[in-house]
């Protein structure tokens, strides 16, 4: 895919209306890198102008201050803000409630102030303005779906709705877990738990948070989060479901439905 950067905007004189933030998980994970594009072709089709930072974008750090190493967080993250202030970005969406809610809640402390909106809710206003249009009987028409609340996207930051609305147009049979919305388990990653050892215990929480997605019957687990999806996706394969069990981002089932 050819994406314009911010570099090559600013070349030119001018500046799009939203910085699409891709994140490490979309820039570097083979599975999430198709949620990058899945995302990517949506902006493209309803014709958002939109920018990447390309080979300038960091890692917000996030990872780093969860894991208690505030020197390399805020290393990364002044670096980080020094660019998009020079850019004079406003708007930034992102697929990455890590990278949300450190963009939107901790770096405006450290000098970065910005507009920041999950891709969930993006989705939401595209849908809403009528520039996502649905092809009549779409391949999720009739299927039951389960949503997983990501951590940082529902407890953190109180966005539970956005991405159930998104997942209603597809006319799919929506199912919800036991634990969901403000009582939803924890993927087994947030925290920089994704990249430690875990514990010693009787179960992995993913294991858990799986098999509790798998008991709603639903043949598509919808999430919003790189983590979460691979976390869900290693637990259908646990339970040996993968055959029967899809583990999808919201902006994949959107895009593979549009016309």
């Amino acid at each position: 895919m050819q994406v314009t950067t911010m570099a090559e905007y600013m070349a030119k004189g001018e500046s799009p209306e939203i910085l699409f933030w891709v994140g490490c998980s979309g820039s570097y994970d083979q599975r999430a890198q198709k949620i990058t594009r899945a995302f990517a072709t949506i902006l493209d089709k309803v014709g958002v102008r939109y920018a990447i930072l390309g080979k300038e974008e960091l890692c917000t750090g996030d990872p780093a201050r969860r894991a208690g190493n505030e020197f390399l967080f805020q290393m990364m993250a002044y670096k980080n803000i020094q660019l998009l202030n020079n850019y004079g970005v406003k708007k930034i969406v992102t697929a990455c409630p890590h990278c949300f809610n450190i963009l939107r809640n901790e770096y405006p402390v450290l000098g970065g102030s910005y507009e920041v909106i999950h891709h969930t809710v993006f989705l939401q206003q595209l849908i809403d303005a009528g520039k996502i249009r649905l092809r009549e009987g779409g391949p999720y028409k009739g299927k039951r779906i389960t949503f997983h609340d990501s951590c940082y996207l529902g407890r953190a930051n109180d966005i539970y709705e956005a991405p159930r609305k998104v997942l209603e147009v597809l006319e799919a049979e929506l199912v919800e877990m036991k634990r969901c919305r403000s009582t939803g388990l924890c993927c087994g990653a947030g925290g920089a738990q994704m990249f430690k050892e875990e514990e010693k215990g009787s179960t992995r929480i993913n294991f858990e948070r799986s098999d509790e997605a798998l008991g709603t019957g639903a043949s598509v687990v919808a999430a919003a989060c790189p983590f979460c999806n691979t976390m869900l996706t290693d637990g259908v394969k646990h339970a040996e479901k993968e055959d029967s069990v899809k583990v999808l981002d919201v902006a994949e089932l959107i895009a593979a439905s549009m016309d």
